[in-house]
């Protein structure tokens, strides 16, 4: 068996970690409604890359499109609807873990639970899903909830394995932005986003607004997510220096990669190698929120992500995360963001 595994899949790929086994090798995805979401958990960082990763030049991009391909949704809907079933299958998702332990959770509700607190019979939605392994361990824990994925593929895997091992979990195929007019307003005491999601979203204000119209009064927002100081970042470079390379704030145009496989152990070859996502600062996340109405209750930068996201550079902790291996205080890889819809 092969790991077919990116520059891409690494670091922006990475931005998603649902489901992820730190202890393992690799994590689970949230399909976003504009684009592919690829996370990644615990790799070898030293692993050689498989493919390359091909930055589209500027001029070629017009508000999210690539001239005279079709656009970025479409692009990496079909990417990710080619991996869920290598994701399904892979020892890296741990599927047959869901299966043959009834207590147990994903690496990343796992990290989550000092933060995130009792969520016993809360209501809760989890945006963009992917194969619905976190969504299913907040279950365990007690909560009452949705999943949403774009991709009908994940969905489908997804309702398959809540199916077996007994979880009761509704899950709903649909675009992220479409989820409030779909699952309907003011339904939910949580919103829960594992990390990789908005990054590939081309508008946070538009996410901002989906959060607060699925919320209750006095509902949460909970989100654990790549920075975006480290998206900024070049990938790879060889004398262990970080460069300020990309976008930290907001674009229109994507971010566009050209790799070929993926984040997951696998035998598996794809067709498709493009995704397309993009950068939101931090200023441009909580001033989103706080316009309409959310109350910021907690923020916490980690110096740590579940995956290697500058291989060669980084170092696995005992708890399955990565940081920079030489003063890791230079840069926070992720952070969690927790917010209340004031009544």
């Amino acid at each position: 068996m092969t790991r077919a595994l990116s520059d891409g899949a690494r670091r922006r790929g990475g931005c998603a970690c649902a489901g992820a086994e730190p202890a393992t090798r690799a994590g689970s995805a949230g399909g976003a409604c504009e684009a592919l979401p690829q996370p990644a958990a615990r790799r070898d960082s030293t692993a050689k890359l498989d493919a390359a990763v091909r930055r589209t030049p500027r001029a070629s991009q017009v508000c999210g499109k690539i001239a005279g391909v079709p656009d970025s949704r479409a692009i990496n809907l079909a990417n990710w609807e080619e991996r869920v079933p290598a994701h399904a299958s892979s020892p890296d998702y741990a599927l047959d873990r869901f299966r043959a332990d009834p207590a147990h959770l994903s690496g990343v509700v796992r990290f989550d639970l000092p933060l995130l607190g009792d969520v016993n019979g809360v209501r809760g939605v989890h945006l963009q899903c992917h194969i619905g392994t976190d969504t299913i361990s907040l279950a365990r824990l007690g909560a009452r909830m949705t999943g949403l994925d774009f991709s009908p593929a994940a969905i489908e895997q997804a309702r398959e394995l809540a199916a077996e091992v007994g979880a009761d979990v509704e899950f709903v195929q649909a675009d992220a932005y479409d989820a409030a007019e779909v699952l309907g307003r003011e339904r939910f005491e949580l919103v829960y986003t594992g990390i990789g999601a908005i990054c590939w979203l081309p508008q946070i204000e538009r996410w901002a607004e989906v959060v607060t119209q699925l919320l209750v009064p006095g509902g949460r927002l909970f989100i654990r997510e790549g920075h975006p100081m480290l998206w900024s970042l070049e990938d790879v470079r060889n004398d262990g220096r970080l460069l300020v390379e990309h976008p930290y704030f907001e674009h229109s145009d994507p971010f566009v990669f050209t790799e070929g496989g993926t984040y997951v152990e696998t035998d598996a070859q794809f067709s498709t190698h493009e995704t397309h996502t993009w950068n939101h600062a931090l200023g441009e996340i909580l001033s989103a929120l706080l316009a309409r109405g959310m109350r910021i209750t907690r923020f916490v930068e980690h110096d740590s992500a579940p995956w290697p996201a500058l291989p060669g550079i980084m170092e696995r902790l005992e708890s399955g995360e990565f940081r920079l291996a030489d003063r890791p205080s230079r840069l926070p890889c992720t952070y969690t963001l927790q917010a209340i819809k004031e009544a």
